[in-house]
């Protein structure tokens, strides 16, 4: 078992970073996959990232791509989404998830979610 526990979401304007950080309890981090999704209001929770147990691949939704970079430190427990150039479109609340053999876009295949942080891009 695995609980999640996001931080580093706020307010922005567009064009202005952020990173969100997630950190995880337990002993076994480094042997999940990780990933973040986000929802927006009226929508439905869509991929962002992913990335593998050892960091050695990463994945990213078109829309972020080239402007979000994941990554994972195991030694803190911690997986990181850098979020560059962020457009009022990126306002959602993000969710990382951890998932004992998948590291891919479907949200259904992740067994742990935390609760979520709030991000809020002004035009």
């Amino acid at each position: 078992q695995v609980q999640l526990v996001e931080s580093g979401g706020g307010l922005v304007q567009a064009g202005g970073s952020l990173r969100l950080s997630c950190a995880a309890s337990g002993r076994t981090f480094s042997s999940y996959a990780m990933g973040w999704f986000r929802q927006a209001p009226g929508k439905e929770r869509e991929f962002v990232a992913a990335i593998t147990w050892s960091g050695g691949m990463t994945y990213y939704a078109d829309s972020v791509k080239g402007r979000f970079t994941i990554s994972r430190d195991n030694a803190k427990n911690t997986v990181y989404l850098q979020m560059n150039s962020l457009k009022p479109e990126d306002t959602a609340v993000y969710y990382c998830a951890a998932s004992t053999y998948y590291s891919g876009k479907d949200s259904g295949k992740y067994n742990y979610w935390g609760q979520g942080t709030q991000v809020t891009v002004s035009s």
